[in-house]
């Protein structure tokens, strides 16, 4: 999909990688956009900014590894943006959700839960933009329980839901993915931001701290 989208965003693919060749063929690249596996990431991030190449990673379920990625990056003096998730929808779904916990924090009629469904192939559960909403639910002030869940079936490509419940009523956020197209352009338009930057930042930095 990167590569079919590529073009639009002014970027022609000068190589295509995948976990068992030679990565130093991306330093005719401009950009490198990682979409592999969480185990991956950090031996990715090291050897490719080891060539002065900046990163966009869209891989899931690496955090645990942040220190040494970002270590890396600056080592090298490159640059790096990453999220749990490159859809643009998905992004401002995270600012929507944050805004209502804010808004329903001291309302203690009301109970949260949040939960996301993904294709079978998915390798983390709960994922990594799942996590992220409970982390903005979180920073946004509401402390009380949330119920999260997750389930894999089929090839979903993806949909998450917060709700908020009282006796009164429901409120029920929910972001759909229809295909993989939406965290493709997201990556193609973080890969235009970091050409040329140096630093470690997150796709919300690209997308609202313009």
């Amino acid at each position: 999909m990167i590569e079919q989208l590529a073009p639009e965003y002014g970027f022609e693919v000068v190589a295509r990688l995948d976990l068992n060749d030679d990565l130093s063929a991306a330093r005719a690249a401009d950009v490198a956009v990682e979409f592999t596996v969480p185990s991956a990431v950090a031996n990715n991030v090291e050897t490719i900014a080891a060539l002065g190449v900046p990163l966009v990673v869209g891989t899931t379920g690496w955090l645990k590894e942040m220190d040494r990625v970002r270590a890396a990056v600056e080592k090298h003096g490159t640059g790096l943006v990453w999220s749990p998730n490159f859809s643009i929808g998905v992004n401002v779904f995270f600012r929507l959700v944050g805004e209502a916990a804010r808004l329903l924090s001291n309302e203690d009629q009301y109970g949260a839960w949040a939960w996301e469904i993904h294709h079978h192939t998915k390798k983390d559960a709960p994922s990594g933009t799942l996590l992220k909403l409970v982390e903005e639910m979180r920073a946004a002030g509401y402390t009380r329980p949330i119920d999260a869940g997750s389930n894999r079936a089929g090839t979903h490509p993806g949909t998450h839901e917060v709700g908020f419940d009282s006796a009164a009523d429901t409120i029920t956020l929910r972001h759909s993915a229809r295909s993989r197209e939406g965290f493709a352009r997201g990556a193609l338009k973080a890969a235009q931001w970091i050409a040329g930057k140096k630093g470690v930042y997150e796709f919300s930095e690209v997308l609202f701290n313009k």
